[in-house]
C-alpha cells in the first residue's frame, strides 16, 4: 500500500534540508493569467518550433562530449588512496555497470539503506572508493566559470552511458515509494514571499514565460522535459551543470532558501519528476541557452 504522507512531513524534510535564511514576509497569491487564445497558442508553438531547431543545430557539436571524456577517465583510470577505483562503484545494476544506470535513478540502494539520484550516488562512490572529501565537493558543487568539478564530469559521463535509453526509475521498495510521495508533495508546496511552488509554473498546461513554454511536469509527455538534457551545457556559461543544479535554481527563482547540496528533498522532487517521465526516452547530456 503506497503510504499517505501528510504535507507537514514533506515540509518538514524540506526546511530541515534548507540552509537558515532570513524570512520575508509573504505576500497574496498571484491571480491567475486570461486563457491564451488560439493564436497566441499557435504563437507559441511556432517559437517553441524555432527553439527546437536552434537546439538540434547546437546538439550536432555538443561540448557536453567533452566532460564525457574527462569523467570517463576519472571512472575507468583515477585510482583511490588503497588502490580502490570505480569499478567498485554500485549505481544499482552492479559493481561497475554503467550502462543503463542513470536512467534507472533515483533508486533505493540497501547498502545506505536510503534513495539516491544518479548525482548523489556518483559522489557517494567518489568519496569512498577515490578519496574526495566530501566536505570539499560541498565548497563548489556546481560549475562556475572558472572551474568543472571532477564529479561533475563523472556524472556527464554516466548519463551518456544511457543515451537514447528509455527512463526507467524503479517505485517498488518502500523508501522508493515514499520518496515520490514526498516529492510529489514539495512539488505542490507553495510558500515563500510570492507564494509560488514547483507547480505554479509546472503544474497546468500552455504557461510560458518569455518566448519559454513551459511543460506541465505532471504529465509523463511534458515531464520529460525536466530530465532530457541534463547534465546540460550551458551556452550562456560556457560550462557544465546537472540536475541538482537545475533543482537548486529552481528554488531561488521561487524566493525559497536553496536546499543543501545532496539535500533529501531535492533526490525526492526528482524521484517524483523522474517516475512521471518513466518510459520516455532520453538522449542524453545536452546543450542549453
Amino acid at each position: 500500500m503506497t503510504p499517505r504522507l501528510s504535507t507537514l512531513t514533506a515540509v518538514a524534510l524540506m526546511t530541515a534540508s534548507f540552509a537558515v535564511q532570513a524570512q520575508q514576509p509573504a505576500k497574496k497569491p498571484l491571480s491567475k493569467a486570461p486563457p491564451a487564445t488560439k493564436a497566441a497558442a499557435e504563437d507559441k508553438s511556432a517559437i517553441t518550433k524555432e527553439f527546437e531547431k536552434f537546439r538540434e543545430v547546437l546538439e550536432e557539436d555538443n561540448p557536453a562530449e567533452l566532460f564525457e571524456a574527462r569523467g570517463e577517465d576519472i571512472w575507468k583510470n583515477k585510482k583511490g588512496p588503497d588502490g580502490a577505483s570505480m569499478a567498485q562503484c554500485d549505481l544499482g545494476l552492479g559493481p561497475g555497470v554503467v550502462k543503463g544506470a542513470y536512467v534507472q535513478m533515483p533508486r533505493h540502494f540497501a547498502d545506505v539503506g536510503q534513495v539516491m539520484d544518479a548525482e548523489r550516488r556518483v559522489v557517494h562512490c567518489m568519496v569512498k572508493y577515490l578519496g574526495y572529501k566530501e566536505a570539499d565537493i560541498r565548497k563548489q558543487p556546481f560549475s562556475n566559470d572558472a572551474r568543472t568539478p571532477d564529479h561533475v564530469s563523472v556524472i556527464t559521463w554516466v548519463a551518456g552511458q544511457s543515451r537514447n535509453m528509455k527512463i526507467a526509475a524503479p517505485k517498488k521498495h518502500p523508501k522508493e515509494i515514499e520518496a515520490f510521495e514526498i516529492g510529489k508533495e514539495i512539488f505542490a508546496y507553495r510558500a515563500g514571499p510570492y507564494d509560488f511552488s514547483c507547480a505554479t509554473c509546472h503544474g497546468d498546461d500552455g504557461k510560458r514565460i518569455r518566448t519559454q513554454d513551459l511543460p506541465n511536469l505532471r504529465k509523463p509527455d511534458q515531464a520529460i522535459r525536466a530530465y532530457q538534457g541534463w547534465p546540460g551545457y550551458r551556452m550562456t556559461g560556457g560550462f557544465m551543470l546537472t540536475q541538482q543544479w537545475r533543482m537548486n535554481d529552481c528554488f531561488r527563482q521561487q524566493r525559497f532558501p536553496e536546499p543543501t547540496y545532496l539535500s533529501d528533498s531535492v533526490t525526492a522532487l526528482l524521484t517524483y519528476m523522474t517516475v512521471t517521465a518513466n518510459g520516455q526516452q532520453y538522449k542524453g547530456p545536452g546543450i542549453k541557452r
